[in-house]
């Protein structure tokens, strides 16, 4: 098994996170929010997360550039990282089907912004993060070389711990103890640890 088993494997995960992500996108910019939190910052991590989980790797993908840092790739990556993009993608699809017209690319509250706890949410406050974590695994895997590979977890770790904080008190200040009761019962991104 060659290292381009794992850049298509990565490519093909990458594609199926936008045809998942674009209608949801679409209805999105059309729905009236409420209240939105500091967008310069929000677009901020936003490109830093991107950076790690698109960018980088497809500018080893498409590139030379980064060849240096290459390391041997093994077959057992190729499934493994398969398998983890598959349940990314999974778990994706389903917050989104979940959320429905309350999902928001940035924080931001919509009008007739309901709070969400069945479905994938009964389990886990922020499972599209959860989601994210395991893209970033998977690159890790799939991209055999030490920038590209654990780029998307530098990303997206850094959009991760600068905004969940703020994003569960945005949580707080609209649903108050309904939120507070929410997250005593439910765990942050992984069910029963975290």
């Amino acid at each position: 098994m060659t290292p381009l088993v794992g850049k298509v494997l990565w490519a093909l995960g990458v594609v199926g996170w936008f045809i998942i992500r674009y209608p949801h996108d679409r209805r999105s910019r059309r729905t009236p929010r409420r209240t939105r939190r500091d967008r310069t910052r929000e677009l901020i991590l936003m490109v830093i997360s991107a950076d790690g989980l698109l960018l980088v790797p497809l500018i080893y993908v498409f590139s030379d550039l980064l060849r240096f840092a290459d390391y041997p790739f093994h077959a057992w990556q190729a499934g493994l990282g398969g398998a983890i993009f598959g349940a990314a993608l999974w778990l994706f699809h389903r917050t989104h089907k979940d959320l429905g017209r309350n999902w928001s690319v940035t924080l931001e509250v919509r009008e007739r912004h309901t709070l969400v706890t069945g479905g994938v949410y009964s389990r886990v406050r922020h499972p599209m993060y959860s989601a994210f974590w395991l893209w970033a695994l998977a690159q890790a895997l799939l991209l055999p070389n030490w920038i590209a590979g654990p780029a998307g977890l530098v990303g997206f770790g850094t959009l991760f711990a600068f905004r969940v904080g703020r994003e569960e008190q945005l949580m707080i200040e609209t649903f108050g103890e309904d939120y507070r009761r929410y997250m005593a019962r439910t765990s942050r991104i992984v069910p029963g640890i975290y």
